[in-house]
């Protein structure tokens, strides 16, 4: 008789027949989509994956000054090793950003749902203006009211506010353990009857799930799973549907052992997975989307023990 236990209670998909559909998917088959916008490829050096990211940032700021209107982006923190790539680029050709608008994914927040100051070691706000704002000539950087950060202020209006810009021209990203795109975690879908009314929801206050604690204590905050805040504000269906092209780049290694790589799974459950309230990625699969991923996390799934 085979050992087929049940999905853990707090996982929020439970659908083990569709998990056991995906995880079979090898490497040779995953590009492969049934809608031709959804465009799946897979980058296997490292070095290549973070320059061709850049190129996609670069390319649609310079597109949108040529053309002689502003370039709209919703940007994520992780990952980073674009932000000082492309910072690179724009320094060295003299590209002017003035027409740069941007708007973060997200900022964590306490439990009482005060998003943290910038000046929090731990703030989305803060890395992005080391990574990426600082990293740009002073005379070429986007001008101060022009890149934004959801808050406890303004977080009820953050979505009127991409949307009042005619919509982002590209919404960047990646998936996250839970299948969480920016901080829209998976449990979210309880609080919606319909699909079609989940993909109408906009930006707010929102609780950790548990995997995303766990997953961002690896990552971010050295295992310490006391220091990742509870909450987080974050842009959610409406606003990266609405935006006019979704680019999401997945490279979720565990450090330089390319089997442990916590995407895999994930990955694949949101591309290939059927569209539902509880995989928030896997409504990119609607939409016009470029979807990469770094080698590792293309690989097969596969029972490794380190």
């Amino acid at each position: 008789m085979a050992f087929a236990p049940a999905l853990a209670k707090f996982i929020d998909f439970q659908d083990p027949e569709a998990c056991a559909r995906v995880r079979k998917i090898t490497r040779e088959e995953i590009c492969d989509h049934p809608n031709p916008d959804f465009q799946i490829r897979v980058i296997d050096e490292a070095t290549v994956f973070y320059a061709q990211f850049a190129l996609d940032i670069v390319d649609r700021i310079t597109k949108a000054a040529e053309e002689g209107r502003k370039c709209v982006l919703i940007l994520p923190v992780g990952p980073v090793p674009q932000y000082e790539i492309a910072a690179g680029i724009i320094n060295r050709l003299r590209i002017d950003c003035k027409h740069l608008i941007t708007f973060n994914m997200d900022e964590y927040a306490d439990e009482n749902g005060q998003t943290a100051p910038a000046d929090w070691e731990g703030s989305f706000a803060t890395a992005m203006w080391e990574n990426c704002f600082d990293r740009i000539d002073e005379d070429l950087r986007p001008r101060d009211e022009n890149i934004h950060f959801p808050n406890s202020d303004n977080i009820n209006d953050y979505s009127a506010m991409i949307a009042e810009t005619g919509g982002a021209d590209c919404c960047y990203g990646g998936i996250g353990w839970c299948g969480h795109i920016a901080f829209w975690e998976s449990h979210l879908g309880n609080n919606y009857d319909t699909l079609e009314e989940y993909k109408q929801a906009t930006a707010q206050i929102v609780e950790l799930t548990p995997m995303t604690i766990m997953q961002n204590a690896l990552h971010s905050f050295g295992g310490d799973w006391s220091w990742v805040p509870p909450k987080a504000a974050t842009i959610a269906p409406a606003d990266i549907l609405g935006a006019k092209h979704r680019s999401f780049w997945l490279d979720g290694m565990c450090g330089p052992y390319t089997h442990m790589c916590w995407q895999r799974f994930i990955a694949r459950l949101a591309a290939h997975g059927p569209v539902n309230k509880f995989v928030p990625g896997s409504i990119l699969q609607e939409a016009r989307t470029d979807y990469t991923m770094l080698g590792g996390v293309a690989d097969n799934v596969e029972i490794e023990m380190a």
